[in-house]
């Protein structure tokens, strides 16, 4: 345990170029608590005591502002930074060397039963405010941008951005993404059948007029 707990710390260290000695990432990290807080409501929560694991996580999200279900499996090397407003559902997987801005949230739609949460895989990284949701996979090595909202999968070695996330980098490529003139224009679209009705009417009224004129003749 406690060889596991120096490995959160050096984690910290790699991660973060602000953190100064172990007594300072030990005191202040709520990130670091989070997780140990976590460790011990999933060691309650397998041996079915779920009651006291909630309560174990709700007093973890008291004092660090991150909510993680007692249910949820996390790997090794795993690091929240900052972690204010972090929320992981019960049935979310994280693999070894993740790591999690503040605001992120890795929940469900509402529409699931069973897994129901997202599986991120080894060495990813979500940053601020992303919202992956649903039982989805993020895999290795991929980024999810700043904001981003998540709801399919995610190739590994990718970067995705957005709303909705769409992947603009794979296995260190760009991917080619719409340009802004490419994207329908429903407003132009109902103004040009305007004008081609408008001119359809016009040779209609020419065609009455001529008609009318020869008429007369």
């Amino acid at each position: 345990m406690f060889r596991r707990m120096k490995e959160d710390i050096e984690v910290v260290f790699e991660q973060d170029p602000a953190a100064r000695t172990r007594f300072e990432v030990i005191l202040t990290y709520s990130g670091l608590h989070a997780i140990w807080f976590h460790r011990l409501a999933h060691r309650i929560y397998k041996r079915r005591g779920f009651f006291l694991a909630r309560v174990v996580s709700q007093i973890s999200r008291f004092f660090t502002g991150i909510e993680i279900h007692p249910g949820a499996k996390i790997g090794r090397r795993f690091f929240i930074d900052h972690g204010m407003g972090v929320v992981i559902g019960e049935t979310c997987e994280i693999g070894d060397n993740v790591t999690v801005f503040q605001g992120v949230t890795l929940g469900g739609t509402g529409k699931e039963k069973g897994k129901r949460h997202p599986t991120i895989e080894n060495n990813a990284l979500i940053a601020t405010g992303a919202k992956v949701l649903g039982s989805i996979t993020i895999g290795e090595n991929s980024k999810v941008g700043a904001g981003a909202v998540v709801l399919n999968d995610v190739p590994p070695n990718s970067t995705v951005v957005g709303i909705k996330g769409r992947v603009v980098i794979q296995n260190g490529v760009k991917v080619n993404r719409l340009n802004h003139c490419d994207v329908p224009d429903p407003i132009s679209d109902r103004i040009k059948d305007l004008e081609h009705e408008i001119s359809m009417l016009k040779e209609e009224l020419k065609k009455g007029a001529k008609s009318n004129v020869h008429s007369n003749i």
